[in-house]
């Protein structure tokens, strides 16, 4: 009897002691807390060493007293917090110069009501250490609210570990705690933050912006309350293709009991909500979660005033200069912060050979005004702006984040009046790729998607007409929408080698993993010509399919059988695509290597078939960040003219690859100018030449050389070297704009763009008198990535920018001689001797206009190179030089 007895009174002692075991912080009444608090923040390049950063300190006393608590739940508090002595300072100076901040005080910086304002008490209403209710001023400047939440969020804490969802400053987000004797330790994962704050990133992860961001909070507790609180949080942004281009920010609070002293009584009330309003009625429940802060900036520019700096630097003849591309951001940054109307006058002011530059930059802002301003500025029925319309739809293709309405308005022009045929098969084709990357942002059962989706894929049947067919094709190809493999392979078996190879070059861009048994089987038709006989290039683009779909090793052998049974021409062009898929190793090199131990299929005869056709990769660029290739298909008529030549590069990084560039020109029907046979199934094409162009995976409209004999004698005999151009402008390649909301309660806005100036050209000469015909591709252009993280306390303000840039031209030019046969054929690829410059200021201003700032530099020069090629095209060169000597 009594064991049992003990065993009661144990267990209810226990029980007891469960009730009264504390869940969060608890406070004593009648005592006043006494801390130390300071916050400091610094920014910086990523690698930069934290005595050369940026940054100040805030610091002050915080008093903390417990107001009321639930009679029923000792965990159930409101607190008071109350901060003075206000200071602030500079903080890890990397030079000798004075701070901006001496000679200042917290009242001349912030001025007498926002100081006011901050030392005003406000309260926190803490349940089981988890914040229920923040109260304080509605009237209070936002930023001065969300210092005051900064510190109160540093009362949040869990005694016990567990991963739960919380609500503090920085949003709601996923904390994980893990406690130990008298510490607790709280990690935040803030990729899981949610706020009312709104950004947007580029869609491409190759040209994206990559992120890491911590925060951890040490607790250190004594006699049931917190003794000191360390948090620290650093977030880090750095450019994927050159993460050298970075910068980070960096913040730190401490809280510290310095001592307590009496204080005053709990007050009487039944609950939290009475208690507040018997005390100060003013006093609301605001939320915990910072609010957003619009910063305004005092004697700025306005966007005429900064076009009016701007505009000679973005005149045609400057587009190869670094200088165009840095002042096309600058602009973009104005015009993202400028009205319809301001954004208009520009538009209007513009000279004739700045205003395609000003829509580019226009048309990239991608802000409501931006593109109520451009459908406003443009007259799609007048033929005369051309070049205006087609900048446009380009900006339009590459736009970094587009949105519904963007597409709405090239689908409602698409539905009007448009002057140009060639701006209305654009503004289809645009579609496409707008398609494409609103549905990769989750964005395919938007109604506009939806409706443009069925547009195109109902397209190719809606009509007869050869250039509308084509022109729904390359919409599609732009779309790369699953449900359009099915009408592709329709066309890759059409009567037209137009749609053929639209067909066939677009399925090359699907992921292998959607090569269904039939897409095989139809590709595998064409290519062996089955059903009927195809032009050569049609049948090449086939084989690259095949060989780019993980293909089995039943179809590599037959691939490889049929060389020796090809056109002269194109046995030579499929032996040097099988060589160089070995020697770079691609995807489909295991299974070839597999087919070529069968000596039916690997020997000398088939394998040593002559001609000049040739396919080529090679690296352009390889370094941690990125690695750049370089592809080059060269396929000729068996009487030696071009029949088509396609040049890629690729770019790489982290997993994700980008089609940078592609550059294809064909060329047919032109025997008849040296008295030469066609090949099979090739002798009745109309004389053409064109080329079409790929950009950054985006497919333009292609354009014309010549169609036709007597528009291909007409323009022979007035063919006057000049390049014809393919596409010219300005690229917002890289986009990336967030605030970021530290615990503090400070914000850092950071901005990352990369713009690209670009001039894309391409010629064919042919000289009957010298029986020569030489193709060229000139590129060039011009390459910023700029950087900025700033924090703006209004009063006060510091940031880092970081910045890349360089120059670069690229030609490609082949060269055909056909005195004799077999003719020569020589084929270039040279870049030349460029710069690259990277550029760090870090800097701190006030609003009265005096600041501080430290730059720093470094330039080095890249030598050009002439990319190599297959042995046999330099001999080749060898020759075609030695002879024009």
């Amino acid at each position: 009897m009594m064991f049992a007895c003990v065993i009661l009174l144990l267990c209810a002692a226990c029980s007891i002691s469960a009730k009264d075991v504390a869940l969060g912080p608890r406070l004593n009444n009648n005592q006043l807390y006494k801390f130390s608090y300071a916050t400091e923040v610094l920014v910086d390049r990523t690698r930069g060493a934290a005595r050369g950063s940026a940054g100040y300190r805030l610091s002050s006393d915080v008093d903390i007293n417990l107001v009321w608590r639930d009679p029923s739940n000792k965990d159930d508090q409101l607190i008071q917090l109350s901060i003075s002595n206000v200071r602030l300072e500079h903080v890890s100076q990397g030079s000798n110069q004075k701070s901006i901040l001496d000679g200042s005080t917290a009242e001349s910086l912030l001025g007498k009501s926002k100081l006011a304002a901050l030392t005003k008490p406000f309260m926190l209403h803490l349940r089981n250490g988890k914040t229920k209710a923040f109260y304080s001023y509605w009237a209070e400047p936002a930023l001065v609210k969300n210092i005051k939440r900064g510190v109160a969020s540093l009362l949040q804490v869990q005694l016990h570990k567990g991963k739960v969802i919380e609500n503090d400053v920085s949003g709601r987000c996923t904390v994980e705690y893990k406690a130990a004797k008298n510490q607790v330790t709280r990690n935040k994962i803030l990729d899981t933050c949610k706020t009312g704050e709104i950004g947007f990133t580029t869609h491409s992860k190759v040209l994206g912006v990559s992120k890491k961001a911590s925060s951890v909070t040490v607790f250190t507790l004594e006699d049931g309350f917190i003794h000191s609180a360390v948090a620290e949080e650093a977030h880090s942004l750095a450019i994927n293709a050159h993460r050298s281009t970075g910068a980070k920010v960096e913040s730190r609070q401490i809280l510290t009991l310095m001592g307590t002293e009496a204080g005053p009584l709990e007050a009487a009330g039944k609950d939290v909500t009475s208690v507040v309003k018997t005390i100060d009625a003013k006093l609301a429940a605001v939320g915990i979660i910072a609010e957003k802060v619009r910063p305004q900036c005092k004697g700025c520019p306005t966007l005429s005033e900064h076009w009016q700096s701007l505009q000679k630097l973005l005149e045609p003849d400057g587009l190869s200069k670094v200088s165009a591309p840095r002042s096309f951001l600058a602009l973009i940054q104005s015009i993202r912060k400028a009205s319809k109307d301001d954004i208009l006058k520009v538009l209007k002011s513009a000279s004739k050979t700045s205003a395609p530059q000003v829509v580019d930059a226009v048309t990239s802002s991608q802000t409501t005004a931006s593109l109520d301003a451009m459908l406003e500025f443009l007259n799609f029925t007048d033929p005369k702006a051309f070049v205006l319309q087609e900048r446009f739809l380009y900006a339009c293709g590459f736009a970094s984040h587009p949105n519904e309405r963007m597409l709405k308005a090239l689908l409602d022009i698409s539905k009007g009046k448009i002057a140009n045929n060639d701006i209305k098969e654009s503004v289809v084709i645009i579609m496409g790729a707008l398609v494409h990357k609103l549905c990769l942002k989750g964005g395919c059962n938007l109604p506009t998607v939806v409706e443009v989706k069925n547009m195109i894929l109902n397209g190719p049947e809606s009509s007869q007409e050869e250039s509308r067919v084509q022109m729904y094709l390359l919409a599609l190809k732009n779309s790369l929408l699953p449900e359009a493999i099915p009408i592709f392979i329709k066309y890759a078996e059409a009567d037209l080698g137009a749609f053929n190879t639209i067909s066939l070059t677009a399925l090359q861009r699907y992921d292998s993993s959607l090569m269904s048994k039939e897409v095989k089987q139809t590709v595998n038709r064409v290519f062996h010509q089955n059903r009927r006989i195809y032009e050569k290039n049609v049948r090449a683009a086939a084989a690259d399919v095949i060989l780019n779909s993980d293909p089995s090793l039943m179809e590599v052998k037959n691939l490889l059988l049929s060389i020796g049974h090809l056109p002269h021409e194109m046995n030579k062009y499929m032996i040097s695509k099988i060589q160089d898929i070995l020697r770079f190793q691609m995807s489909a090199s295991k299974t070839i290597q597999e087919a070529m131990k069968d000596m039916i299929v690997n020997n000398y005869d088939r394998f040593a078939k002559v001609g000049s056709s040739s396919s080529f990769s090679g690296f352009m660029a390889r370094s941690a960040d990125v690695t750049s290739t370089y592809s080059l298909d060269i396929l000729y008529s068996g009487s030696g003219i071009l029949r088509r030549s396609n040049m890629n590069m690729f770019g790489a990084s982290g997993g994700a690859v980008l089609h940078g560039l592609q550059v294809a020109i064909e060329a047919q029907g032109l025997e008849s100018l040296i008295a030469a046979t066609p090949d099979e199934g090739e002798e009745n094409l109309e004389s053409f030449s064109g080329m079409s162009a790929l950009l950054f995976d985006v497919q333009l409209r292609p354009v014309n050389f010549f169609k036709g004999y007597s528009d291909l004698m007409s323009k022979m005999f007035s063919l006057s070297g000049e390049p014809l151009n393919v596409v010219k402008g300005l690229i917002l390649l890289t986009d990336h704009s967030e605030v970021i909301q530290l615990q503090s309660g400070l914000k850092a806005s950071a901005e990352f763009q990369g713009g690209l100036s670009i001039d894309i050209s391409g010629g064919m000469e042919v000289s009957l008198w010298y029986r020569e015909s030489k193709t060229s591709v000139n590129n060039r252009g011009a390459f910023v990535v700029s950087g900025n993280v700033t924090v703006d306390m209004d009063f006060l303000k510091t940031g880092v920018e970081v910045s890349f840039d360089t120059e670069a031209s690229l030609d490609f030019v082949t060269t055909v001689q056909f005195s004799e046969y077999p003719f020569l054929v020589c084929i270039q690829m040279d870049k030349a001797t460029f710069p690259i410059s990277e550029h760090v200021a870090k800097y701190d201003s006030l609003p009265s206009g005096k600041h501080a700032t430290s730059q720093t530099s470094k330039k080095h020069l890249v030598p050009g190179s002439e990319f190599p090629l297959h042995q046999e095209n330099s001999n080749m060169c060898k020759k075609v030089f030695d002879s024009s000597w």
